[in-house]
């Protein structure tokens, strides 16, 4: 496993980094035993970076028992303030009231902090931001005063959807120390402008939905069905053809196997190259998907050249954030 630096602290932290949401049954039904098991296993493999959130149903009472039964090194855990009010925030601004009203986001820490059954939490986000909002008021005092109270080391922002220029006037600010935000190979705009002015002013990047809901791995056929409460129901047909997604898809297979093993490596391979990004986090709630994912990302760097063709070449840029929040025409 490689590291990179949390950049105010300079902790050190797996470039590939584990994100819980899968724990919340979103991708299918998996025991609780079994999300440990997974969690364990990745952590024994080297991987310290933990992302989960209040909204991933009971993921964070998993990740808590996961860590009540650990044995090694604390790893670096990450949760997220959950914002109220209707699912189309996160596809269109709403009041900072609304989704963050007066108290709120101290409470929510201190539920997290119960379910986890830990005394601090390294990184504590908002799960969504509008830069509407501005950089100051009540929310930011409040997380402010967590780390003044030594109940979270950091605070950071996810971007709820794919435009991640958005948070930049917070960056710029000073007053938060990370932004989780998308990256992959179709959608690699964040590398643009973000990352870079992330790293001027020290601020981490979590780069998340680097296998693009797994699209990126090729597992997506004709046939596929989703069942209805499984996140990726209607996320691959609503706003494109599945037709016209696969055959983005199939255009990347020239690459296997002479830059990566498979599809799903060269996503994870492409996700974490840039030292901008602090490290790139993916479900792996299933045993088999930490152990791919690990592997993958033991064999050898992209070479710049097959990098740079990747993030130039391969743009697909579409907003599937917005299925769900409202019907697409």
């Amino acid at each position: 496993m490689r590291y990179r630096k949390f950049p105010k602290s300079g902790d050190d932290i797996s470039v590939l980094g584990f994100g819980a949401m899968g724990f919340a049954g979103w991708f299918g039904a998996v025991s609780d035993a079994d999300c440990i098991r997974s969690l364990q296993y990745a952590m024994d493999r080297g991987v310290n970076f933990i992302d989960t959130a209040r909204a991933y149903g009971e993921s964070e009472k998993i990740v808590g028992a996961a860590l009540r039964s650990w044995a090694g090194a604390k790893p670096f855990l990450a949760t997220k303030i959950e914002a109220l009010g209707p699912k189309s925030q996160f596809g269109m601004p709403l009041a900072v009231e609304q989704a963050f009203p007066k108290g709120h986001v101290t409470a929510d820490c201190e539920r997290s902090l119960r379910t986890m059954g830990v005394e601090a939490i390294d990184l504590m986000q908002l799960h969504l931001y509008w830069p509407n909002w501005g950089t100051q008021g009540y929310w930011m005092d409040e997380l402010q005063a967590l780390k003044q109270q030594g109940k979270v080391r950091f605070v950071g922002i996810s971007v709820p959807d794919h435009r991640s220029d958005m948070v930049l006037p917070l960056v710029m600010s000073g007053l938060i120390d990370s932004v989780q935000t998308i990256v992959n190979i179709f959608d690699p705009l964040a590398l643009e402008v973000l990352a870079p002015i992330c790293a001027r002013h020290g601020v981490a990047v979590i780069a998340r939905c680097i296998l693009d809901e797994g699209g990126l791995t090729g597992f997506l056929s004709e046939a596929m069905a989703f069942p209805e409460g499984d996140f990726r129901h209607g996320y691959f047909d609503r706003t494109i053809s599945r037709a016209t997604y696969m055959q983005k898809v199939d255009r990347l297979r020239q690459y296997v196997p002479e830059a990566a093993s498979s599809l799903a490596a060269l996503a994870l391979k492409f996700a974490t190259h840039s030292s901008e990004v602090t490290t790139a986090i993916t479900s792996m709630h299933v045993e088999q998907y930490a152990r791919a994912n690990i592997d993958a990302l033991a064999e050898p760097p992209l070479a710049q050249a097959m990098y740079e063709k990747l993030r130039t070449s391969h743009r697909f840029v579409k907003n599937m954030n917005h299925v769900g929040h409202w019907d697409v025409a």
